[in-house]
């Protein structure tokens, strides 16, 4: 039968001795150049070229690009290079995070990277697996990974793991004349197999070729950022062209207006974009040190959204390996049962996942054998005959429906009552006292007599560390748990049980869900807890579905057959012993395939979201408050409030630096249950009554100082562009308004005590505070210094004019902190909770 596999298959001839021969060399550099070999395109797509694009060429970035463009030609250098080296270090800190898990992901897949054997010209050698070609006939042992599908040609036996193809975890047992698939793996056995679909034609290849497209999907937090910028971009447009028609109607100097469309542009927060990046930056080092490779920038932010997370069972859930959980012997005592079980689990060839259960629990020492029956799924048993003191007879191990009916019983066996519902597998220990050869009926081998049964033997899948932990936290945070499996929906149950998932969970089939109309579809996609015999393809609909109806999916896998689910959902978690596929479509890569860095993860995630949250708090406060004074004091024409050194002291001191200290020291905790919310009961009250305070201190500097205003007919720009030097003390009298209400802001963001905390909640961490209050210091060396001073575009003022501006700030603090008290601006615009 052999012959005449091998006489079907090209290139598989065989030598004289009857041994194989393969392609020759001068064949395979022939195919290589030709047909090319087998080599895969990136599955992942995370090439350099994707990660400089994806994080230098964003909507963000450009914004501030083009910003710095319009100010150097307005003629504002410095101006420029702050706003566009923000986007610059905005793309490099996001480059350097993804490069940095790219280079760590190399690693890993070098490190994992095996040498195929291949046979040529009659003689086996090892070849890096890029280069098999099409007709090579590869040798394969217990252990060995399939590179290429082909065909089982030769004398070969063995037993397959498809696991991270099919999902299933049943050994499947492959003869000559039968296909085998890339990806899968040889647990017992060997043989050979020759080479078919090669490189992009391969099974595995095919099965992530829909997931090679790069994509990092924004998250809700970085969605509404997004239109919080194009709305500010709304706004510094229209105050930009009301300024330039007003100075092409009136005709100001160009220098004047040039000053106030500078002003005007710092509307746009340049500061929070890199606020942003630093944070997600600094969330991933701190995972990576809780064994948590983050791949996107925004992975860990994304994790805290999640509210439906999904499981892979073989290989996520489970460790891929087998517990012996319990023993009951039949007969004999568990001492000598377990002696027994030791040396057969290290004596018996090609070991297995049951073997090695066995191994690990067990006793005992490899011992000679004089003959053997290998595992095979076709009679489900394995047994050796051994004739050495302290292990002598035949030992067997199998499934009880084909193993007991060879053995001598003295009634029906039945297995332990509740193994089954607790998702054990059962398995049957025998053991006969006498060596003896074994037998074969119709092709299968048989027990000789005299054996009986020892022991039940319940095993069961080994969950991976912490997994149970990590669970029972996205509950209680309350994460649906889902599991999809392509194991038996049954088997599926019992582990999901074992791992804590509630006892009343609702089963579905993948032949269930073939049936289903598309409304079935996506009510069984939302009601099920455990998904058992689904395809790759039903995997990523049903993420797809879950989607579809308004939930944040995370998925976790391992196998390539979850390689287009993990691309679907909107956060992907890879195991680090998964398939490279696999690693490289995932957003966040746990290493040594522990959950236990996921809580660590979804807790980091909390701690980003709350302080971005409090960040956007104090820019938007900021940016409003300014665009408000603006406003104001272009309606009632009384000069152009503020200039390009004022903004950017403003922005050093009450944001650059305190928002630092929040990005770096915010604690862990729930963030606010809707952003939008949270931003307009914090930013309204805080811009509002701050931009009047400034207005108010810029108006009444104006006039005590006997600063005219602009006579009828002249607009606000005229009077921007024409004021004597006076007007500087309206400037930094609203200015210090400004900075002051400014630092006190960041006390209510990030409450250092009782008194501040009216919106946001005390967290314990009071550096954040500290940071701010040392900006009072630093702010009035500055003053005190008469050259930064003047590069700030400040000249002083007296103490007259300091105190009325520290009186209005006080009673500003008093009266916001009131309206928040009594929630009187929720109330009266109707965002009340």
């Amino acid at each position: 039968m052999a012959e005449a596999v091998l006489s079907a298959r090209e290139g598989a001839a065989l030598t004289t001795s009857g041994a194989l021969a393969g392609l020759s060399e001068a064949e395979a550099r022939s195919r290589l150049a030709s047909e090319g070999g087998n080599a895969v395109p990136n599955a992942g797509g995370r090439s350099w070229w994707d990660i400089a694009r994806r994080n230098l060429f964003t909507f963000i970035n450009v914004t501030l690009l083009i910003v710095g463009v319009v100010l150097i030609a307005m003629g504002l250098p410095r101006d420029a290079l702050l706003a566009s080296g923000l986007a610059v270090i905005n793309g490099i800190v996001g480059v350097v995070q993804e490069a940095r898990a790219k280079r760590r992901l190399d690693q890993i897949a070098l490190l994992n990277r095996t040498q195929a054997t291949v046979v040529r010209d009659g003689v086996e050698r090892a070849i890096d697996p890029e280069a098999i070609v099409r007709g090579d006939v590869l040798r394969i042992g217990a252990g060995d990974q399939v590179f290429a599908d082909g065909v089982v040609i030769g004398d070969s036996a063995m037993e397959m793991d498809e696991s991270l193809l099919t999902g299933e975890s049943d050994p499947v047992r492959k003869r000559a004349g039968d296909t085998i698939a890339s990806g899968s793996f040889c647990i017992s056995g060997s043989g050979w197999y020759q080479a078919e679909e090669v490189g992009a034609k391969s099974t595995a290849a095919k099965m992530t070729a829909g997931a090679r497209a790069y994509r990092v999907p924004l998250t809700p937090l970085q969605t509404q950022v997004n239109l919080v910028v194009r709305l500010l971009l709304v706004i510094a447009s229209f105050f930009l062209v009301t300024i330039v028609l007003g100075s092409l109607i009136w005709g100001y100097p160009a220098e004047e207006t040039i000053l106030a469309a500078a002003v005007v542009l710092g509307i746009v927060p340049s500061g929070l974009f890199l606020m942003i990046v630093v944070t997600y930056s600094m969330g991933a080092v701190r995972l990576a040190n809780q064994d948590a490779l983050v791949q996107g920038t925004n992975a860990v932010e994304s994790l805290s959204n999640v509210n439906v997370f999904c499981m892979d069972k073989t290989g996520t859930l489970t460790a891929n390996r087998m517990l012996l959980a319990e023993v009951r012997p039949i007969g004999l005592p568990e001492e000598e049962v377990r002696a027994m079980l030791g040396s057969f689990a290290r004596s018996t060839s090609g070991g297995t996942k049951t073997s090695e259960a066995l191994a690990d629990a067990n006793p005992g020492e490899a011992r000679p054998i004089v003959a053997e029956v290998p595992f095979a799924s076709a009679y489900k048993w394995s047994a050796v005959s051994a004739d050495v003191d302290g292990f002598r007879g035949i030992f067997a191990m199998g499934a009880p429906e084909f193993l007991g009916p060879q053995l001598e019983t003295e009634g029906p066996l039945e297995p332990p009552e509740g193994w089954a519902e607790q998702g054990m597998r059962t398995l049957l220990f025998a053991h006969g006292p006498h060596p003896a050869p074994f037998g074969e009926a119709n092709g299968v081998p048989t027990l000789p007599p005299g054996v009986k049964p020892a022991a039940w033997l319940g095993f069961t899948d080994e969950l991976r560390p912490h997994v149970d932990k990590a669970l029972q936290g996205f509950r209680d945070a309350g994460i649906t748990l889902k599991v999809i499996s392509g194991d038996n929906p049954e088997t599926v149950a019992a582990l999901a049980r074992q791992a804590g998932l509630s006892g009343d969970v609702r089963l579905v089939s993948g032949l269930d869900l073939e049936k289903m109309g598309e409304s079935e579809f996506l009510e069984a996609a939302e009601q099920a807890t455990v998904f058992g015999r689904v395809t790759p393809e039903q995997k990523q609909r049903l993420v797809e579905a879950l989607r579809g109806r308004g939930h944040y999916v995370a998925m976790t896998g391992d196998g390539v057959n979850d390689v287009l689910s993990l691309k679907q959902a909107n956060l992907g978690i890879a195991m680090q012993s998964g398939s490279q596929a696999t690693r490289d479509a995932a957003d966040i890569v746990l290493l040594r395939d522990s959950f236990g860095a996921l809580p660590d993860a979804f807790r980091e995630g909390q701690r980003i979201r709350r302080s971005l949250c409090r960040i956007l708090e104090l820019f938007l406060s900021r940016v409003f408050a300014v665009a408000l004074l603006i406003l104001g004091v272009l309606i009632v024409q009384a000069g152009f409030p503020l200039s390009p050194g004022q903004i950017s002291l403003l922005t050093l001191l009450t944001v650059g630096i305190p928002t630092f200290g929040i990005a770096l020291w915010t604690r862990p905790g729930p963030p606010p249950r809707s952003l939008p919310r949270r931003l307009l009961q914090f930013v309204l009250p805080a811009s509002m009554l701050l931009g009047f305070a400034a207005f108010a201190v810029y108006l009444g500097m104006y006039v005590l100082y006997d600063l005219a205003l602009p006579p009828t007919g002249e607009g606000g720009v005229a009077a921007a562009t024409s004021l004597p030097a006076r007007d500087f003390v309206s400037r930094e009298a609203a200015t210090h308004v400004l900075v002051l209400g400014g630092l006190l802001l960041v006390l209510f963001a990030s409450p250092p005590g009782p008194w501040f905390a009216v919106v946001e909640e005390m967290d314990g961490e009071r550096r954040p505070a500290y940071l701010a209050l040392a900006m009072a210091p630093l702010y009035a060396a500055i003053m005190a210094t008469p050259m930064l001073r003047g590069f700030f575009g400040m000249r002083g003022i007296d103490g007259t004019a300091f105190g009325i501006v520290a009186i209005v700030v006080l009673v500003w603090m008093y009266v916001l902190r009131w309206v928040w008290a009594t929630q009187a601006f929720d109330r009266f615009f109707g965002y009340a909770e």
